[in-house]
């Protein structure tokens, strides 16, 4: 372990695309995209919040300023598989991104409180002091989805990505526990991504803006949170104030 990237600073803007528009706008990149390393690729999350989800209700709010801690893995992981966890900061349109990795038993031990492996100790003193600073924290939501993902031919700074068949639960919350939840979007419908170290290449904004692509204010997890308590409203098991 340790070969990994584990300082992200860029731009990411996200998109929603039904299947026509998808299909459309593939055609028109095909000139300056190709698939990256990792293509194809199932993605894992436990994402970590309060008791009482004040992480995700600040990232609903649109703040200037908001932040998320998350366990991820590539695949469904036992005990001695690589996990990464990652403390991803959005600060003016800028997403800073830090994480590293360890096994899910070292993962688990440390974010339940326990001893740090030492594998970076400058990130693994700030998760420390984010999870002093949020009380209580803890596993709140397994969301998981498919990704394509591609990189830019000219620009390998520039990466796209589609994320597909998202599926989210609240409870059995391990990664370890596999691979199921309800569906979070319709059919046919894929978050795009758009991630760079700086400003659009004019010929992407182009593409972007001929095919009235435009970027929408997309959280998986607090989309997924925002459905379930639209749904203990309806079921009258939360109690609202006028």
């Amino acid at each position: 372990m340790g070969a990994y990237q584990d300082i992200f600073e860029r731009v990411e803007k996200k998109f929603i695309l039904d299947e026509k528009t998808y299909r459309e706008f593939m055609k028109r990149i095909e000139p300056y995209f190709e698939p990256d390393q990792y293509y194809k690729s199932t993605i894992y999350n436990i994402y970590f919040d309060t008791p009482t989800n004040i992480l995700v209700r600040n990232s609903i709010e649109k703040p200037v300023y908001k932040e998320k801690l998350r366990l991820r893995s590539y695949k469904v992981p036992n005990k001695e598989s690589t996990v990464f966890i990652e403390l991803k900061k959005k600060y003016k349109g800028v997403v800073y991104k830090r994480r590293v990795d360890m096994t899910l038993a070292e993962a688990e031990e440390f974010l339940g409180g326990g001893k740090a492996p030492g594998r970076n100790k400058q990130i693994e003193a700030e998760l420390r002091y984010f999870m002093s600073f949020y009380k209580d924290c803890g596993p709140a939501m397994f969301l998981s989805y498919d990704r394509l993902a591609y990189k830019g031919i000219k620009d390998d700074g520039l990466r796209l990505t589609f994320d597909t068949h998202i599926l989210y639960r609240q409870d059995n919350l391990g990664l370890d526990k596999g691979t199921w939840g309800k569906e979070l979007l319709s059919p046919g419908t894929r978050i795009m991504e758009i991630k760079i170290p700086g400003s659009f290449p004019m010929w992407l904004s182009r593409i972007l803006t001929d095919l009235e692509i435009y970027p929408a204010s997309f959280s998986k997890y607090g989309t997924a949170y925002t459905k379930e308590l639209t749904q203990e409203i309806k079921k009258g098991k939360v109690i609202t104030c006028a």
